[in-house]
C-alpha cells in the first residue's frame, strides 16, 4: 500500500477544516490503495517523509510567508531529506488572507532545493474565507491520493 503524508499547519478552525477537506479527499471511496497520515508539522519529520510516497503540504499566510511550524518542519527534515526523497511527488495549499505570493515563493524555494516534484498547481485559497475553498482542497486531496493509487506520480 501507498503512503500519502500530509503535512498541514491548522491553527484555527478554518485551516482545521481544510486540512480535514484535503484528507478527506485522499480518504475518498474511490481511493482503495492508499494509507493516508496526517499530521501537525511540529509533530512530522524527516521519517515520516522518508516513509511516504507522495505529501501534501499546508499553511496559513503569515506576515507573507509560511508558518513557522511548517518552516521548523523543513528545518528539521531538509538535510536528512536532500539526498534520498529527490523527485518526491507534492502538492500543497495555502490559507491567504492576502495574495500567498511570499509563501507560495517560500514553499516552491526549499522544494527545488529538496528537488521534490511538484503535481500540481499550489492552492492558494485567498481572501475572506469561503465554504468553496473546502471543497477546492477536497479535490487536491483525491487528485494526489488518486494518482497516487494509478502510479501516475
Amino acid at each position: 500500500m501507498k503512503r500519502l503524508l500530509i503535512v498541514a499547519h491548522a491553527p484555527s478552525p478554518n485551516t482545521q477544516r481544510l486540512r480535514a477537506a484535503v484528507a478527506s479527499g485522499a480518504r475518498s471511496g474511490e481511493v482503495e490503495g492508499v494509507e493516508v497520515v496526517v499530521k501537525a508539522p511540529l509533530d512530522a519529520g524527516p521519517d515520516d517523509v522518508l516513509a511516504c510516497d507522495a505529501l501534501v503540504l499546508g499553511t496559513p499566510e503569515n506576515l507573507g510567508y509560511m508558518s513557522g511550524a511548517l518552516k521548523d518542519f523543513f528545518d528539521r527534515s531538509y538535510y536528512p531529506c536532500l539526498d534520498r526523497t529527490q523527485g518526491l511527488p507534492f502538492a500543497f495549499y495555502i490559507r491567504a488572507g492576502h495574495d500567498g505570493t511570499g509563501t507560495r515563493r517560500a514553499i516552491e524555494s526549499i522544494t527545488t532545493g529538496l528537488r521534490w516534484r511538484q503535481v500540481q498547481p499550489p492552492l492558494i485559497c485567498r481572501g475572506e474565507y469561503r465554504d468553496e475553498f473546502e471543497e477546492q482542497c477536497r479535490e487536491l486531496g483525491l487528485y494526489v491520493a488518486a494518482s497516487l493509487e494509478a502510479g501516475l506520480i
